[in-house]
């Protein structure tokens, strides 16, 4: 299996990288791994980071695997949208320091137009949450986001 930086596979940057590593991908679905450490862009006081983070932790655990799916076919990264979640849920409040996740995002649809649906997991020592996430790749990220600032230059 082959593996990249995670900064090499999703389009974000510095401090919103929230996840450390890919431990393992297929073409159905994705690992991905962190260590809850203090000091991040949405720790809490006492370095923990709240439950609803793990929705973000999902989402880029979705883009790690349409990254490495792109690399995989020597295409670049595409940019792609969270669209919303259903029944997010977590037995927890917080995660604490210290605290190894680990994030599972199982592809249950993917269409043509880029729409796509996730079932993700995530858990760690006392830790489970759970949500489906709804995900949209188009497929000319660049050019779909270069009519959307065209028309709204057109409409300031």
């Amino acid at each position: 299996m082959m593996t990249w930086p995670v900064a090499e596979l999703i389009p974000h940057a510095g401090d919103m990288i929230l996840i450390d590593r890919v431990a393992s991908f297929d073409e159905e679905q994705i690992v991905t791994q962190l260590t809850v450490r203090p000091g991040g862009l949405f720790s809490r006081a006492d370095g923990s980071l709240p439950a609803w983070v793990g929705v973000e932790l999902m989402a880029q655990s979705v883009a790690a695997f349409a990254g490495c799916q792109a690399r995989l076919r020597g295409d670049p990264v595409a940019l792609g949208f969270l669209l919303g979640t259903r029944k997010f849920e977590c037995n927890v409040e917080q995660f604490p320091v210290g605290a190894e996740l680990s994030i599972q995002a199982i592809r249950s649809l993917e269409d043509e137009s880029g729409m796509g649906i996730f079932e993700c997991h995530l858990t760690g020592p006392g830790i489970h949450a759970q949500a489906r996430l709804n995900v949209y790749s188009p497929p000319q990220a660049a050019s779909y986001l270069a009519e959307d600032n065209a028309q709204d230059a057109t409409h300031d």
